[in-house]
């Protein structure tokens, strides 16, 4: 799944039919995306990561979400790792974890 587009070029429409054809386009890739992100849906997010970024430009507070959540730990302390939080630039990275009740 894309990121919603901010340069929305339509083209040279020839026609009143072409140039509505092309807003209907971007109107529905547009919900696509909205509809998935107010789902949760992990497609919806553009930077999920199955392990804490090792490289790129962060700043503190910006979270990555876990694209291969599995739970993890001991019996009676088993938890999931829901993504990372960046702490500190440029990569300092602490877990999110939640408990499962396992």
């Amino acid at each position: 799944m894309n990121k919603l587009t901010t340069d929305a070029r339509l083209g040279q429409a020839d026609s009143v039919s072409a140039l509505k054809l092309r807003i209907q386009e971007l109107q529905r890739e547009n919900a696509i995306l909205v509809n998935a992100m107010s789902e949760g849906r992990i497609a919806a997010c553009t930077n999920a990561m199955a392990a804490a970024p090792a490289t790129g430009s962060y700043t503190p507070g910006d979270f990555v979400r876990n694209s291969a959540p599995a739970e993890l730990g001991a019996a009676g302390a088993k938890y999931v790792v829901e993504g990372w939080l960046c702490t500190a630039a440029p990569l300092t990275f602490v877990p999110k974890r939640f408990l499962t009740g396992n």
